[in-house]
């Protein structure tokens, strides 16, 4: 990390954390965080669902929720850029205070809510930068106060069809009350047969919680399998509260990302390998902070990564860093290319 990164990163720190977040995006509006000097190693190309990646590294959803910096976001090195969740309509989220650092943990705790401007202001973005280069990606949410959330995930998709490269249906967050019951086997089955139904040419992605009981997870890779999903995330944020944790807001409700989530996801990351048999492909998510963590997720089977938590530890300078090192091992380890990396710890 630059010199110059690391103080940024550091005074943000200074700001309640919902004010440090729009305070880093009004810097990337604005050109004041540095770009690196990228050079694309061949070694980290792959594809995902049809998509041509540059790197597996992906920024997840929950940063850019209108779409607001997608091309300073890719200039950093990100491999894809996911924007949202979006909603069809606008709404608030959640009472504020609604996110905690837990700097000692590494860890952040939030309560957004899928707060966001809708569907109409996403969409003029979306519009307006048609043409431009990168993959890029929609995480679709379903309104709080919805009469037909599944209606809602298929008139998101519908409106953006053309405009991004993949969806994603999320029905993990924990900060929207009853969300997670869509991932009940009778509630998903309806819900992934609307949206596969009203899908165009992107391929569409399902994001899981890492809450799960075992007949959960078969029952949701079922489903996947069924409904011809082309890849699925894992995972969302949890509920749980690990034992290690020490920072004062560690009791906060809301969904846990960051380092203390490591360990469960990349398990449950394994557990979808071995039930799907290499069926559908999987990204993995969760605690992911250098490229040793981004490395192991994609030895236990994700075919690409995302990350969002640490960087409001480390800064936007780690996106880079995790893609020299991912390299490095890579070649240490005599692979020629990403693809053959993935899952050989799990084989």
């Amino acid at each position: 990390m630059s010199k110059i990164t690391a103080l940024g990163t550091r005074a943000l720190h200074a700001f309640p954390p919902e004010m440090a977040h729009q305070l880093s995006l009004t810097a990337l509006k604005a050109g004041l965080v540095p770009v690196p000097a990228l050079v694309p190693d061949p070694v980290l190309h792959t594809t995902l669902a049809g998509l041509h990646l540059p790197n597996p590294v992906g920024l997840a959803a929950g940063y850019d929720k209108n779409g607001e910096v997608i091309d300073p976001l890719l200039r950093l090195g990100f491999g894809f850029v996911e924007c949202g969740a979006v909603t069809p309509r606008p709404q608030a989220g959640n009472p504020k205070p609604r996110v905690f650092r837990l700097s000692a943990d590494r860890a952040v705790i939030n309560r957004m809510g899928f707060n966001n401007a809708g569907l109409v202001a996403l969409k003029a973005r979306l519009s307006a930068r048609l043409g431009h280069k990168g993959i890029v990606g929609v995480n679709l949410g379903a309104n709080k106060d919805s009469a037909d959330r599944a209606a809602d995930y298929v008139t998101s998709l519908a409106a953006l069809d053309g405009l991004v490269d993949f969806f994603t249906v999320n029905i993990s967050s924990p900060n929207t009350p009853g969300l997670r019951a869509l991932q009940s086997k009778a509630a998903l089955d309806d819900l992934l047969a609307r949206v596969m139904a009203a899908k165009g040419a992107a391929p569409v992605f399902l994001k899981v919680a890492p809450d799960l009981k075992d007949e959960d997870l078969a029952d949701i890779a079922a489903s996947v399998l069924d409904n011809r999903i082309d890849a699925l995330i894992v995972s969302n944020t949890t509920i749980a509260r690990p034992g290690c944790l020490t920072s004062p807001d560690r009791t906060e409700g809301g969904g846990l990302s960051g380092r203390p989530l490591f360990e469960r996801s990349t398990a449950l990351l394994k557990a979808f390998v071995q039930t799907l048999d290499g069926k559908v492909k999987l990204i993995g998510v969760g605690g992911i902070e250098d490229a040793e963590t981004a490395y192991a997720k994609i030895r236990a089977g994700a075919a690409a990564v995302q990350l969002y938590s640490a960087l409001v530890f480390q800064g936007p300078g780690l996106v880079a860093e995790i893609n020299r090192g991912l390299a490095e091992r890579l070649k240490a380890d005599g692979f020629a290319n990403v693809c053959e990396a993935v899952g050989v710890d799990v084989r």
